[in-house]
């Protein structure tokens, strides 16, 4: 498998064996002083993680990042993560599932245990995948079913996205849904995934991690789109493209061969910055997807920081 397939090849091969680890009521970190600077995506930097995590967390407060987005797939043991993430300094406002690999339950007692307030999608399929696709990893054919979703999948997934956040609003959270590039693929009839989402989704109960650079990649404007979803946009995530034309409407080598370091490509992420700032989104998190170009993936991490600092200091 492919480098530039590795995030979701972790998700869904960890969506397999995933189990809720319970804890004795719920812990905000969310809260932390640190929310007014930028945070990162805990998949950046997830090698270095399972190498030393309390030492990762540590560079990465030490970079300026405030708080973390948990990659909740690859936490081992949710209360040792919260103490490591307390002793850090930082906070840890929302956190990426395996919504539609896992049972919804089990994920959001694991985001209660985590203390978040969004429990985040990282990639909801339309459907359950077939278990033995799962226990044999065969990738393939999940990788299949997203780049080619149907108006019907994304109705599927909008009733899907709709139960999820009303049981998170009993579990005292908030569902956002991430975006990749895939919901930006014209349909028949000229719509988007997106705009199916969109429409037949509860703004009260689905909200919206914007991920900008997969938003451009697609062909959208992100700008033009946190803006006309002013109540639903919660987080944004920062993400830059060494070229968003022609569109890429699928997850690959293709699409992972073009993520370069913010403000080293084209995506309009300071327009999408303004519009989020505009409209009150709360969390600007960096996602920067290996490969690094070069770098290690702390370094890409510093020099995320101090693109987005630059821009939420400005």
């Amino acid at each position: 498998m492919k480098r530039s397939l590795t995030r979701r090849s972790l998700l869904i091969r960890s969506a397999a064996v995933v189990a809720g680890a319970q804890a004795a009521g719920v812990i905000r970190l969310w809260g932390a002083d640190g929310e007014s600077k930028p945070g990162v995506q805990m998949y950046m930097v997830i090698a270095e993680f399972k190498k030393d995590p309390a030492g990762t967390l540590a560079k990465l407060a030490a970079i300026g990042y405030g708080y973390v987005e948990a990659f909740a797939m690859a936490i081992a043991n949710i209360g040792e993560f919260k103490r490591m993430v307390g002793d850090a300094g930082l906070g840890c406002p929302s956190g990426h599932f395996a919504f539609g690999f896992v049972p919804t339950e089990r994920l959001l007692d694991d985001a209660s245990a985590l203390g978040v307030r969004y429990a985040v999608s990282s990639v909801m399929p339309p459907e359950q995948p077939k278990i033995d696709d799962l226990k044999n990893g065969n990738l393939g054919a999940i990788m299949e079913m997203l780049n080619h979703l149907t108006a019907d999948d994304f109705k599927r997934m909008a009733a899907k996205a709709n139960e999820i956040g009303e049981s998170a609003r009993k579990h005292g959270l908030v569902f956002a849904y991430h975006n990749h590039n895939v919901e930006f693929r014209k349909l028949e009839g000229g719509t988007t995934g997106y705009e199916i989402l969109l429409k037949e989704t509860d703004p009260s109960l689905v909200k919206l991690e914007v991920d900008a650079g997969w938003m451009a990649a697609g062909g959208a404007d992100p700008a033009a789109l946190i803006a006309a979803n002013a109540e639903r946009v919660k987080l944004m995530h920062f993400k830059d493209f060494s070229t968003v034309t022609p569109p890429i409407n699928e997850l690959g080598p293709e699409a992972g061969s073009h993520i370069v370091d913010l403000g080293a490509g084209v995506a309009p992420l300071k327009a999408a910055y303004e519009a989020a700032r505009k409209v009150g989104t709360e969390y600007f998190i960096v996602d920067h997807d290996p490969p690094f170009h070069g770098k290690t993936a702390m370094e890409a991490a510093k020099v995320d920081y101090a693109y987005v600092a630059v821009l939420m200091g400005g």
